[in-house]
């Protein structure tokens, strides 16, 4: 990595990103805003009623963000894009007119909400998944923290507005403001031109699209390694963000003004993180930055739990800010840079299930704790499973990227055949022989085992490697593709460098001047293949 690219405030000198996070800070803004608003306008109810606030924000991503991700990775997504801003442009704008009446119950802020939810749902991957787009794979880890850093600088900016305008004025200028911040993003992508990319070969479907995510996701070890860590962080984690405004209300005795100012007090604290992130991950690298924050927050969870003095509870807050920012930009880091273009906003999607599913299903049960256990002893579980997720740091670190690749390799030749298959002719199965060296024998069955998971991540639907009884040094791999759109998806978008190299090891130990035979036969219980109406057999 370059000095330049080691900045933390690198991607901020590529043009469209820096537009798109300028915007994008006015509209986190306004939502932190409305975050204030809605909360404080269930803060006289229970406590598993103010929770339910969180859970109606992150409960959509669990139920869209894989469709969404599906979307990103078939269509524009910059058209995607627009239209969540256009979505959550109307429903904010919903929220304005029915808090000006007077009209906005418990109920219907919750619906409203559930509804913005759904708007950030279908953006999220696709706003993470053009973030390659607009910077250098280089430049990732400083994209993640920047946006991070967008998050909260708003958040201590928007809070504090937020809480002072509803004391002052009402909920319903907050919504307004919330709604209008939307078209700034709008605005920016519009005048984007975004470069032109093919669209997936064959037209794959939604669902198909969707079952091609989750099996590149049960191959991938990196990446479930990181969904991992995530789901180890964010349950104690969303303690925090579930529980303050409780714990301003009922322990601090603070009003909507003063819990905006602890959300502002955290934000300052990223903010000022951000300045020593890219020296703190030199130092202890992913796994110690991900272990220091885990117990980081712990002990300000603690610090809650036992202090009824603002002033110090602010303090606490401070260190909270860098932990949260630390964390999450390690974590979106290490899932972008493991993810190939083609299924990047799927993969980023089931990133974002994790992430804002555990905060949106442990949500209402912090509430529950709180209501049952009372507060203190509610924020004292959240700092015990943040220790145990920073202990576990040991047992399943993350691991590093040096041999990883994602860009894609289209060094397959084409197939050799006597016809001209359709798209959804299938399924295909491919067949490859080679021929290994006695002493090889033990070596090479343990290469192919980083093949079978590049043939599972790349669309086979099932695979083997067989030892040819009659002759010992002929092996055999099979593997099952759905249709010869699938197949060809693999030759020229799906197979990455990495997904090469592990190929290349393997026939390393191939018996010298050998090399890989390979066949491809199609479903015939239908008949012949080159008797189907339409086709004419030949020569390629």
């Amino acid at each position: 990595m370059t000095g330049r690219d080691a900045s933390a405030w690198a991607p901020l000198a590529a043009r469209v990103f820096r537009a798109l996070w300028i915007a994008q800070l006015v509209s986190n803004t306004g939502t932190w805003m409305q975050t204030v608003g809605a909360q404080w306008l269930l803060v006289g109810h229970s406590a598993s009623l103010v929770t339910l606030v969180q859970t109606a924000s992150s409960l959509p991503v669990v139920l869209l963000a894989l469709p969404s991700g599906v979307l990103a990775d078939r269509y524009d997504r910059r058209t995607v894009l627009v239209a969540a801003q256009c979505a959550m442009l109307a429903v904010s704008g919903t929220l304005a007119v029915l808090a000006f009446m007077d009209a906005l119950t418990p109920g219907t802020l919750l619906v409203l909400t559930f509804l913005l939810g759904c708007g950030s749902a279908l953006m999220g991957p696709a706003w993470q998944a053009v973030q390659p787009e607009l910077v250098p794979r280089t430049q990732l880890a400083q994209a993640a923290a920047l946006g991070a850093v967008n998050v909260n600088l708003a958040r201590a900016v928007g809070p504090a507005v937020g809480g002072a305008l509803v004391a002052a004025a009402g909920a319903g200028w907050v919504f307004a403001f919330n709604a209008l911040s939307f078209l700034g993003i709008a605005a920016v992508l519009l005048l984007w031109h975004r470069p032109t990319t093919p669209r997936p070969p064959g037209g794959e479907g939604l669902f198909a699209a969707a079952q091609a995510a989750r099996r590149y996701v049960a191959h991938a070890p990196g990446v479930r390694r990181v969904l991992l860590r995530t789901a180890l962080f964010i349950p104690g984690g969303a303690a925090l963000w579930s529980l303050l405004p409780l714990v301003a209300r009922d322990t601090l005795r603070l009003g909507s003004g003063g819990y905006g100012l602890l959300l502002g007090v955290v934000g300052l604290g990223a903010v000022a993180g951000a300045f020593t992130l890219p020296v703190l991950r030199r130092r202890l690298g992913a796994n110690g930055t991900l272990a220091a924050g885990s117990v980081v927050f712990a002990l300000v969870l603690a610090v809650l739990a036992t202090t009824h003095a603002p002033w110090l509870a602010a303090l606490a807050l401070l260190p909270a800010g860098l932990a949260w920012i630390g964390v999450l930009s390690t974590l979106n880091a290490a899932v972008q840079q493991r993810l190939p273009g083609w299924v990047r906003a799927r993969g980023l999607a089931v990133y974002l299930v994790v992430f804002q599913g555990g905060q949106a299903l442990t949500a209402p049960l912090w509430g529950a704790l709180a209501d049952a256990l009372g507060l203190p002893a509610a924020l004292l579980i959240g700092a015990g499973l943040l220790l145990a997720g920073a202990l576990s740091v040991r047992r399943w670190p993350l691991r590093g990227t040096d041999g990883i690749d994602p860009s894609p390799s289209d060094h397959w030749p084409e197939p050799p055949l006597v016809f001209e298959p359709g798209p959804a002719d299938g399924p295909v199965l491919v067949s490859v022989t080679y021929r290994v060296a006695p002493e090889h024998w033990g070596a090479f069955t343990r290469r192919m085992r980083r093949v079978a998971r590049s043939r599972h991540r790349t669309g086979a639907l099932s695979w083997g490697l067989y030892q040819d009884g009659s002759d010992l040094g002929r092996f055999v791999e099979t593997y099952l593709v759905a249709s010869w759109a699938e197949h060809l998806a693999q030759h020229h978008t799906r197979v990455t460098v990495t997904d090469r190299r592990s190929e290349e090891a393997a026939r390393a130990l191939l018996v010298e001047g050998t090399a890989p035979e390979v066949t491809h036969a199609f479903d015939a219980t239908a008949g012949p293949v080159a008797e189907v109406p339409g086709r004419a057999a030949g020569t390629p």
